[in-house]
């Protein structure tokens, strides 16, 4: 073999070694026998390595088009980068200069709206057989002032015991026969409470005759039964309504604290509105089953768990539970009729003034719901202030002071003449203290409260009798 055949048969050689061609405008550099990155799956078919680097050009992502002879199996940037595995079945593997982009995915699908929340439906009171005496029921809301954080025990001045004891206050709570506390023989307490809505569990604090004693409930399985060491109004409630009748008596308690009567207690078919705050920022306010509880107006809310009246939902749902079980709460029991209401709430709402401005339209709302809810379209209504607030005030603890006293106003509201009142609650603390701070636990400040709506109710009632 002659010098330049030699030459020739190398620079051949070379030639098939590296060999560059344009396709597609996309300059491709082959690679004999050269594999990368087993376990590819995507491949198109391809007669020749030419076919195949336009191929792999042209789809986004492809770095190297791998050639067998009939299929070009396409590989990205990182199994390129694992290096050339040397294959006999594999003809060429073509490099891409450019490699085309993937286009970045598209944006998840917005999730689903959920479900619209079933609406608690009102219930009909059962029919008392002849002969039988319904219950007279009272259902009791609101947030921490009605669940109450008054120290029973204690011989410091403030306690119930130390009223009791050493001030010689509130004297039907003691039994001087027995030197205990006195348990009354008509008025039933009973004290549900749950976080949310219909499906929440159910706490039972309170199953047993009023009486200042601190006592373990027994109720249905599935309650989880708790002692409680604080009092709210219901004893003061409880002993002036037994004072007044005779007949049987039950104060249903439910609530929770830290709702707000235009957000989580907001009674169904209320309407959202707009508010416009003092930096001339204007807001939407959720109405019944929207969320969230607010957001800037003209723009799309985006919905949380918790809706507007959730908490009054679960409220409601967890009375219906104590009702269709009447005998295991009143023993003996066997119709009632819902009475009344008592309401002691606000502070949450006071903070917004979006909400305290809007607190009058929100209470006129629950009072007509609350009849149709419980099916006791007469029923009588309490309202009591938050305590730190005096009248005359501009904050939203006096926009709710106005509320209150508006509705309670048979001129303005004359649906609810003689059967509404408002209790004004300023000067029956017994210590200074705020709603928000309960009142610094002092239990005079709930009995002297509660006591007041008792009797607000107890005139309330008397009315009907003229």
């Amino acid at each position: 073999m002659t010098q330049t055949r030699r030459i020739l048969l190398v620079a051949v050689a070379a030639c098939v070694q590296t060999l560059v061609v344009n396709a597609d405008n996309n300059d491709c550099t082959f690679q004999p026998n050269c594999d990368y990155g087993k376990g590819s799956r995507s491949h198109g078919a391809a007669s020749t390595q030419d076919e195949c680097c336009s191929l792999c050009a042209a789809r986004p992502g492809c770095a190297s088009g791998v050639w067998d002879g009939s299929s070009c199996w396409f590989k990205t940037a990182d199994q390129v980068k694992g290096g050339c595995q040397k294959n006999a079945a594999v003809k060429a593997a073509c490099m891409v200069k450019n490699v085309k982009p993937v286009p970045p995915p598209p944006p998840p699908s917005p999730p689903p709206p959920p479900a619209p929340l079933p609406i608690v439906p009102p219930i009909t009171p059962p029919a008392c057989a002849p002969g039988d005496k319904p219950i007279q029921v009272f259902v009791m809301m609101g947030q921490s002032n009605m669940l109450g954080e008054g120290k029973k025990m204690g011989t410091t001045n403030g306690t119930l015991q130390f009223a009791v004891e050493q001030e010689g206050k509130y004297p039907y709570l003691w039994d001087k026969t027995t030197g205990n506390w006195s348990v009354s023989k008509t008025v039933r307490n009973v004290f549900v409470m749950g976080s949310g809505g219909v499906d929440a569990g159910i706490t039972l604090f309170n199953n047993e005759f009023m009486t200042a004693a601190i006592t373990t409930p027994q109720g249905p399985p599935g309650m989880g039964p708790k002692s409680k060491d604080t009092i709210g109004p219901e004893l003061g409630i409880g002993f002036a309504l037994g004072g007044y009748t005779s007949e049987p008596v039950m104060t249903l308690k439910s609530c929770i604290g830290d709702r707000a009567l235009g957000w989580d207690l907001l009674p169904p078919n209320s309407t959202g509105f707009n508010y416009t705050d003092s930096s001339n920022k204007t807001w939407t306010y959720a109405g019944y089953h929207q969320s969230p509880e607010k957001w800037p107006a003209g723009t799309t809310p985006v919905p949380m768990s918790w809706v507007a009246g959730l908490q009054y939902d679960g409220d409601t749902q967890r009375a219906y539970y104590v009702l269709s079980n009447l005998s295991t709460f009143y023993p003996g029991a066997k119709c009632y009729k819902v009475a009344g209401f008592f309401w002691w709430q606000g502070d949450r709402d006071s903070r917004d003034m979006g909400l305290s401005g809007h607190y009058e339209i929100n209470l006129a709302n629950l009072i007509r719901k609350l009849r149709i809810q419980y099916g006791s379209p007469d029923a009588k209504f309490v309202t009591a202030s938050l305590g730190q607030t005096v009248q005359g005030a501009t904050d939203g603890g006096g926009l709710i002071l106005d509320a209150m006293e508006a509705v309670a106003n048979a001129t303005k509201y004359p649906e609810f003449a003689g059967d509404v009142a408002a209790v004004y609650t300023h000067p029956l603390m017994h210590s200074p203290g705020s709603s928000g701070a309960h009142y610094g636990g002092d239990a005079e400040t709930y009995m002297n409260v509660g006591w007041a709506m008792g009797q607000a109710m107890v005139k309330l009632l008397q009315g009907d009798k003229k």
